[in-house]
């Protein structure tokens, strides 16, 4: 697991962004929301990017390619199989929290 710290945006310079070592230019979700908005015309890429808004609020990365996918039309495969690879781990620990919060809700009940 890599190591990760919080950093001011370096935009808005407000807000604190959770980066790693490898990210040179933090941004918050706020000061990136307006590069996110766009149409998408393709099917395959609007039901890739049809993902819940917390994970873009958590994850540059995935703001990063979506971004990038409105600015220049085309992702490549490794950014795709990044981008779902991604996806399926937030969406495992999600529902891993889900269940670790309904066990113990379970036993404070007893």
């Amino acid at each position: 697991m890599s190591i990760s710290y919080q950093q001011k945006c370096a935009k808005c310079k407000k807000n604190f962004v959770t980066i790693t070592w490898r990210q040179r230019y933090p941004i918050c979700y706020d000061c990136q929301k307006d590069e996110l908005k766009g149409n998408i015309k393709d099917p395959k890429m609007k039901a890739m990017f049809n993902i819940p808004e917390e994970f873009y609020k958590t994850n540059l990365f995935l703001r990063n390619i979506k971004a990038n996918y409105l600015k220049f039309k085309s992702l490549t495969e490794k950014q795709i199989d990044a981008f779902k690879k991604t996806v399926k781990k937030l969406k495992e620990n999600k529902s891993g929290k889900e269940e670790k919060n309904i066990k113990t809700e379970d036993t404070d009940t007893e």
